[in-house]
This record gives structure tokens, sequence and C-alpha cells, in this order.
């Protein structure tokens, strides 16, 4: 018997319909004074949008799971996460560009702040500028290059963000992270889930010694804290699975790293949304597959500042009409989860999508927010189903079955 996957494989065609997913990083929010950050904004083209549209509500993973940005993702692009798990070291070492080999251990690491008595005061270490961490990175490398024969190296991103390489024989990544993901507690190192990862959880452990000793006087930078220890795993592209001819436009590497793993070629863009949306209109000739990412309102999320995703919402708002005078074959506006400002962190609440095509029935509701989208036809549904939604409205599916 076909699996879902094949039967979707086996019924996609190539067609010159150019399709756009714009992903708002983070867009779901829970009420503060009545209203979620969607419903506190003044949106009005996403809600000019939405009465001519479909729409609804998407989990990330499944009900009640809390998702990490590359299972969502993964998800948006049409691939299972509960089969593929792809670790975020990984998605951050694509993203700035390394060349990995299979034997390559990854993790995403935090440059952070920590008492002397170890204990965790900014996870983020006030989110040190970017050139900042350059300086710090280079100064790390000169001092530690190996543990126990294995080659470090440590690659700056944005902000406090780094991404760790391990380079050797026999390293593994069934690690716990190094990284209690909550200020006021204590920093930790690894631990191997079997016996056979611990020699690999021993040099984690001793490399992060080293770091910080070295890290003493580079305060608030002063420790690292590590997660999502992983290898390249082997996952079908979007081309192979859905005879698309896809691209990415996103600015932070984590994205940009997914992205390539699944088979995007990867645009060079500016920083600014309108940046973006200019790299979306010089190519738009020669891709089938767009995806573009708006990473501040997750930001803002996390950081707790309700008015701060209020205006990240509005600024993208703004960009919308540009988006829609490409005069896209189909048009979805969602996000990869959902980070409230209230709880400062992801959450397991679904996301509300809208679909725009020429094909559909469109719902009429009022506005593009949570509890509009709800009463959509779309209902609510997994997000692994949304590509499939898309290639259907750009006739890219042949019929199943006689």
């Amino acid at each position: 018997m076909m699996t879902k996957e094949e039967i979707l494989q086996s019924l996609a065609i190539q067609t010159d319909s150019k399709l756009i997913l714009v992903v708002i990083d983070g867009i779901g929010g829970l009420p503060v004074r009545g209203k979620t950050e969607l419903e506190a904004a003044k949106t009005p083209n996403l809600d000019r949008l939405a009465p001519q549209s479909i729409c609804g509500l998407i989990d990330p993973i499944s009900y009640g799971i809390t998702p990490g940005s590359g299972p969502s993702h993964l998800a948006l692009f049409g691939y299972d996460p509960f089969r593929y798990e792809i670790g975020r070291g990984v998605m951050e070492a694509l993203g700035i560009g390394l060349k990995l080999t299979e034997e390559d251990l990854t993790a995403r690491g935090n440059f952070a702040t920590v008492d002397e008595n170890g204990i965790i005061v900014d996870r983020r270490a006030g989110r040190i500028p970017t050139e900042r961490n350059r300086e710090i990175c280079r100064f790390l490398q000169k001092e530690v290059r190996e543990v126990n024969g294995v080659e470090v190296s440590v690659h700056p991103g944005k902000e406090h963000r780094v991404v760790l390489l391990f380079r050797g024989k026999g390293l593994r990544d069934d690690l716990t992270d190094a990284d209690p993901q909550k200020d006021g507690q204590k920093a930790k190192g690894t631990e191997g889930l079997h016996p056979e990862a611990q020699r690999t959880a021993d040099v984690v452990n001793e490399y992060l010694r080293r770091a910080t000793e070295t890290l003493k006087s580079f305060h608030p930078a002063n420790t690292i804290l590590l997660r999502g220890f992983s290898k390249i795993p082997d996952i079908p592209s979007m081309s192979e699975r859905f005879k698309l001819k896809p691209a990415a436009i996103a600015t932070y590497p984590m994205y940009r790293g997914l992205a390539r793993l699944v088979g995007m070629d990867i645009l060079e863009t500016g920083e600014t949304l309108r940046e973006e949306v200019e790299t979306l209109k010089n190519h738009f000739d020669q891709y089938d597959f767009f995806y573009i990412h708006f990473k501040k309102t997750d930001s803002s999320g996390e950081d707790g500042d309700f008015k701060k995703k209020v205006k990240a919402i509005e600024e993208i708002d703004r960009v919308l009409p540009s988006i829609l005078r490409l005069k896209p074959d189909v048009l979805v506006v969602t996000g990869d989860h959902s980070t409230p400002a209230v709880l400062k962190s992801h959450s397991w609440h679904p996301n509300p999508i809208l679909l725009h095509s020429r094909y559909l029935r469109p719902d009429r509701i009022r506005r593009f927010t949570e509890r509009q989208c709800q009463k959509g036809q779309l209902g609510r549904f997994p997000a692994v189903d949304i590509v499939a939604l898309m290639l259907a409205n750009g006739l890219k599916l042949k019929k199943f079955g006689a």
C-alpha cells in the first residue's frame, strides 16, 4: 500500500503557476486586555485579503505539542516532522554555509551570561551585536581548537547565536541539551543518551569548560549554551517530492539551513522586509515556489514585548501589496508556530492561515486573526497538508484514481 507521501509524489506535475508561502514567525498569540497581537494590530491589507481567501487554523505538529522552529518548518514544507527529525545544529550550520560531512557533529549555541555561581542570568547575553559576536568567536577559535583529538570550530551567527562544529571519528548526536533554556538555572553540560555517546559528551563538556574559562573577561558573553546536537540526515528534496523549483528568502541562518536541506535555492537578500520583497520581485521569473520568512514577530514574542510584536505585524502588513502585485497563482500567509508575548516562548496554540487563489469559495471573514480564522472553511488541520493545498490550487496535482 502506498503512503500518503508516495501518492502525493506520484500526482505532482510541473506547471508554470507560482506559489508563495509567507511565514510570519511566531504569529499566533494570546489575549492581553482582551486582544491578541494580531487583533490589536492595524492590518488593513491582510484584512482586505482575508474575505477573498479561505482561512483556518493549523497545528504545526499535533494537538498540545509545542514545536521548535525546525519541525514546524518541516511540516510547512510538506514533510512529516515525526518521520524527519532534523536537529537545530545542522540547520544552523547549513544556514551559515558550512560544508558538512557524515561524520561531523553540529550544535546550535548561544553566548550567555552566568554569575559567579554558574547561574544563568541572561540566556542571550543581552542580544550582543553581531559584530561583537564575530570578535568573540575569532578569539575563542584561537584559544580552543581541539579537544581530545576532535577538531572544534565556532562560527558566529546573528546577535548572540553561534554554531559549533565538532569534527572527528565516531561522534554521536544522541546527547541531551547543554542548555536548561531558562534564566535562573545553573548552566549544565550534556549527557549521552546511550553508553556509546558518552565519549562525545565528554568532548563537548570539556570544550564548554575551556570556553567558559576563556570567556571570563567577555561579560556579558561569558559562557556558551549548546542544544540541538545533530548530524546531517538523509531527506528527499522538494523537487523530487513535489516537482517544484523552490527558492527561499530568509535572513536568519537556521531557516536558510532548513530550506537548503530540502533542496531550496537560497536567495541572497538584505535585512529588511522590503529588501526581502525586492529579492522576491527580482527572482520571480526563475522559480515556481517561494518561501519568505519574517522573523521579528517571534523575537518580540520571546522578549515578552506585546507592543513590539504588534508593530512587527503591522510592518509585515505594509509590504503585502508589493507581494500581491506580482499576482502569484497561490499565496499562503501563516506562521510556523505561536509565540505569545504573555508566555515569552513558543506555544502549542494553532496558527491562523490564509490561502488565496482563483480557485476557491471565499470565506468572507472580517479579519485575519486567530478567532476569525477559526470560522473559516479550512477548519483546523495539520500544517503538513499545506503544500498539498497549494499544489492543488496551483493546478500542480493530477487526479487520484480512475
